[in-house]
């Protein structure tokens, strides 16, 4: 018989977390090792624990769920993240992806679909709730899917020349005298940025521009 599958539960409701523990507990073959309330808690738990599957809620104190999955998948990559979420928004959505979630469920799910979820994260599948699934297959299939070309349709174009520029490495005011701008405009800009990335700090928009090929050219 292998060995459980290793589960970290992270929410800020304390009875949405343990009803998901303990229905999850009733597997024979997953193992819910700890819970966490908070997104930097869980980057903790899941540092010190290193199980197989985290599952993520989003919008929780600490930094929220989007930078903790970024910063789980991006330091330890055998653990495979799983939102679990009311959040159905596309923002939500492709925020999460980009952070490298290997999943999207909403908290409608019944557990044995939770169950199902991380057995597939488990086997580094992706894996989406019915509707988020629709979802993600009609962005990969629409038009604004298909114009990779463009990164980050959510923001402006003024607003993905800054972020280019800041993935360049460049402060506000190199920035400010590159686009004839004043600096505090180019503060807003990047604020605006952050907050439609979802990214908790510049650092992190600057890792989530470079994956999506914005910024100094590899090598370059």
């Amino acid at each position: 018989m292998s060995a459980p599958i290793r589960v970290v539960v992270v929410d800020d409701h304390p009875v949405y977390r343990d009803g998901v523990a303990d229905a999850l507990d009733d597997a024979e073959d997953i193992d819910v090792v700890g819970t966490a309330a908070d997104g930097e808690a869980a980057v903790a738990v899941a540092r010190e624990l290193r199980p197989d599957v985290v599952l993520m809620d989003l919008r929780m104190p600490g930094g929220g769920g989007v930078p903790a999955t970024a910063t789980i998948a991006a330091t330890q990559p055998e653990t495979a993240v799983v939102v679990l979420t009311m959040s159905d928004d596309d923002d939500s959505v492709f925020a999460a992806l980009r952070a490298g979630a290997r999943g999207y469920l909403l908290k409608e799910s019944e557990g044995a679909d939770i169950a199902r979820a991380v057995r597939a994260a488990a086997r580094s599948e992706a894996v989406f709730g019915p509707r988020i699934a629709d979802r993600v297959l009609a962005f990969f299939a629409s038009s604004r899917g298909r114009s990779t070309a463009i990164p980050f349709p959510e923001l402006t174009d003024r607003e993905r020349e800054v972020l280019d520029l800041v993935a360049h490495g460049l402060p506000n005011a190199a920035i400010a005298t590159r686009l004839f701008l004043s600096e505090k405009t180019v503060r807003n800009r990047v604020s605006d940025v952050l907050t439609k990335l979802h990214a908790a700090s510049r650092a992190e928009a600057v890792a989530l521009a470079r994956d999506a090929g914005l910024g100094p050219a590899p090598g370059g």
